[in-house]
């Protein structure tokens, strides 16, 4: 597992945008810092209604000092978003919410990114890493239009929903490796199975670490009286927390299932044991027997015998001994013991 916050990476970026009377403009970078610092951005929004979406990449400290003074935040916030290492939360300070989740990405390895958000009055400022985009999500194919113009705490919802349901294809994705994985050692339990075993375990860990803050982030969106959270609002938020509601529970059945599997696999490493002692236990039996009669008559016969010395008793009591032991074998046979 690896965890990136939004402190370092790759060259800082600041994206703006602004929507005020029916448009939407953005700028960058340079431009995007002018247009904060002009008061641009301020002044479209105080034509009702307006929005403003600051978007930060890979900030350094310096770029988040900046930002956090022109838009007001508390040091605090501009602390917590250039050091990192925060666990999902929320907090309301000087009449803004902060807001902290995780996304994760899916490869070789779980990653988790750290994704700070920020609602004040008429903007939403957030902060991630490079490698992950919020405007990749399905509410803004349409443009950012639509979603600007209901206001940030609806931007806060689209961002928010979009890092929910990127949780969804990792459970689907559980599901079928446990289904894949209780095949394997259902059928032959080796190394590989288990170390694929506790890999699953670890990434159920890491995902349940994430995702299990959440609940109480959303339930205090939904349920304190924020003054930036429109009525109209908590509808939507609720519907996320259904959500996150649904995705705990099945990475509770998961995790139940890869502990249950893990059980199965030690059982079976003790039935294949036990099968082998089995075995052995019987070949012993064979050769026991065998090595009895042997003894009894003694080694020093058999060279009498292969000369044609010896009378027809000792190969009398030689077919008896291989008579038996085919016996006692086939007896072992159909009692699965060889």
């Amino acid at each position: 597992m690896t965890n990136e916050a939004g402190g370092s990476g790759p060259t800082p970026r600041i994206t703006i945008a602004a929507y005020a009377d029916d448009a939407v403009r953005e700028w960058q970078d340079g431009a995007a810092l002018q247009a904060l610092e002009g008061g641009l951005v301020r002044t479209r929004l105080g034509r009702r209604p307006g929005t403003a979406w600051i978007d930060l990449t890979a900030p350094d400290a310096a770029l988040v000092g900046r930002v956090a003074r022109l838009l007001g935040l508390h040091e605090l916030i501009a602390e917590d978003i250039v050091e990192g290492n925060q666990r999902s939360k929320i907090e309301a300070t000087d009449g803004l919410v902060h807001v902290v989740l995780f996304a994760l990405e899916f490869g070789d390895s779980i990653r988790t990114h750290e994704i700070d958000i920020v609602l004040g009055e008429g903007f939403l400022l957030t902060s991630h890493p490079a490698r992950w985009d919020p405007r990749t999500g399905t509410h803004f194919r349409a443009g950012l239009g639509p979603i600007l113009k209901a206001g940030p705490d609806h931007l806060l919802w689209a961002v928010f929903d979009m890092i929910v349901d990127a949780y969804f294809p990792f459970a689907d994705r559980v599901e079928d490796e446990i289904d894949a994985i209780q095949d394997n050692v259902m059928g032959r339990a080796d190394r590989a199975t288990l170390a694929r075993v506790f890999e699953l375990k670890r990434e159920l860990i890491t995902v349940r670490r994430a995702v299990s803050p959440v609940r109480e982030v959303l339930n205090q969106l939904t349920n304190r009286d924020l003054d930036l959270i429109d009525g109209d609002e908590i509808i939507y938020f609720r519907d996320i927390y259904d959500h996150v509601i649904r995705l705990t529970d099945e990475l509770d059945n998961d995790r139940e299932l890869v502990t249950a599997t893990l059980d199965v696999y030690l059982s079976q490493v003790n039935n294949n044991l036990s099968a082998i002692m089995k075995r052995l236990t019987g070949v012993t039996v064979i050769l026991a027997g065998i090595g009895a009669i042997a003894g009894i008559f003694g080694m020093s016969e058999a060279g009498l015998a292969f000369s044609g010395g010896e009378a027809i008793g000792f190969w009398a009591v030689t077919l008896a001994t291989i008579a038996i032991a085919a016996v006692v074998a086939l007896v072992l046979r159909r009692i699965d013991w060889i």
